[in-house]
């Protein structure tokens, strides 16, 4: 069946996702620690934070609503995502591994090659959610209880299952306590699900609930404005951020409202250079996402925490570019068209 045609909001949303996913990156791993413990760091931070992973886990979730696959297609597609996941790792941390293995560095491999990154998060909640769907289809009840019932279970069973042995298995679904655990599915799934019921809403709404959404609007404004300190803060705090409860996500969804007001209103505007690469970024976000943490894992383990702010803005134009001229080449190697370029040449 045919899929549904492209919505340039959620394109810009990924696109606009991806970018910054790329600063925050150089924060946290090329920036000197001044830099990063500064107030410009902390906006980077949350620039890295509820605009990119919440976004692009929310438009994943809102898709797989709108989406004809299968059940058995989705689950694929999820296992493909997470293998995935496991060669990007052994991929970005190359070099940190040759160093490992050389006997430069005195540490486990495994943290790194099991890190749990999102694209791991991505094909655990497509599997999660296939199944929902294909159970429940748009039922309301059922995915807000799921939604709660991730949100209450760090709280539930916090500390439980890790022993040395199974904290490698136990970080993907429930990671606190594994500094390796970035996007653990608990409490990660709530984007997702934010993502899913938000289409269950957009179908079921009635004309007088769509009256209010100004209101809900001006509202999730309001919170993200007064209390932009707490988002600040938590976002900084990565530890806290990727293990965070009910009262960030509450303040992350006040956020997605908002952004998603924004981006809209952009995406109503003739497009431009900018808008148009940002669309073209969206469209092909697992490439532009893979290929820049390609990049940067790998210069990172040289150049780890030393570069000042001069340096950054440098290396942030010129990954950018290296991300979009990879991203061009995979998709005309897609397209079947590298070996006629070559031929030519």
């Amino acid at each position: 069946m045919s899929q549904p045609s492209r919505n340039r909001t959620a394109d810009l949303l990924k696109g606009v996702a991806v970018i910054l996913m790329v600063q925050v990156h150089l924060t946290e791993l090329f920036a000197r620690q001044d830099i990063y413990d500064s107030l410009a760091g902390k906006i980077s931070l949350f620039l890295g934070g509820p605009p990119a992973a919440p976004v692009f886990m929310a438009v994943m979730g809102y898709y797989i609503a709108v989406s004809r696959r299968s059940m058995q297609q989705m689950i694929i597609r999820g296992i493909k995502i997470i293998f995935l996941g496991l060669l990007l790792n052994i991929g970005l941390n190359f070099h940190l591994l040759v160093k490992i293995y050389t006997g430069v560095f005195q540490f486990s491999p495994l943290p790194y090659i099991f890190g749990v990154d999102i694209l791991f998060l991505a094909g655990l909640s497509i599997i999660v959610l296939a199944v929902m769907k294909r159970y429940f289809k748009f039922r309301l009840i059922p995915f807000i209880i799921l939604l709660l019932f991730v949100l209450a279970f760090q709280y539930l069973l916090k500390d439980a299952f890790h022993t040395p042995v199974t904290n490698y298995i136990v970080a993907f679904f429930y990671g606190e306590g594994c500094w390796w655990s970035y996007f653990p599915l608990i409490p990660w799934l709530i984007y997702p699900l934010t993502g899913y019921l938000f289409y269950i809403l957009q179908q079921q709404a009635d004309e007088q609930f769509k009256s209010y959404y100004n209101y809900f609007v001006w509202f999730a404004i309001l919170i993200t404005i007064v209390f932009i300190d707490y988002g600040l803060r938590v976002s900084a705090d990565l530890p806290q951020y990727y293990h965070h409860g009910f009262v960030f996500y509450f303040y992350t969804l006040c956020f997605l409202i908002f952004w998603l007001f924004i981006i809209n209103a952009i995406a109503k505007w003739p497009e431009n250079y900018v808008t148009g690469f940002l669309e073209w970024t969206g469209i092909n976000v697992t490439a532009a996402y893979v290929i820049q943490w390609l990049i940067i894992g790998n210069i990172a383990t040289a150049i780890y925490k030393t570069q000042d702010w001069f340096a950054l803005v440098l290396w942030f134009v010129l990954i950018v570019a290296l991300m979009s001229g990879g991203v061009w080449l995979w998709d005309k190697v897609k397209q079947g068209k590298v070996g006629k370029y070559v031929l030519k040449i």
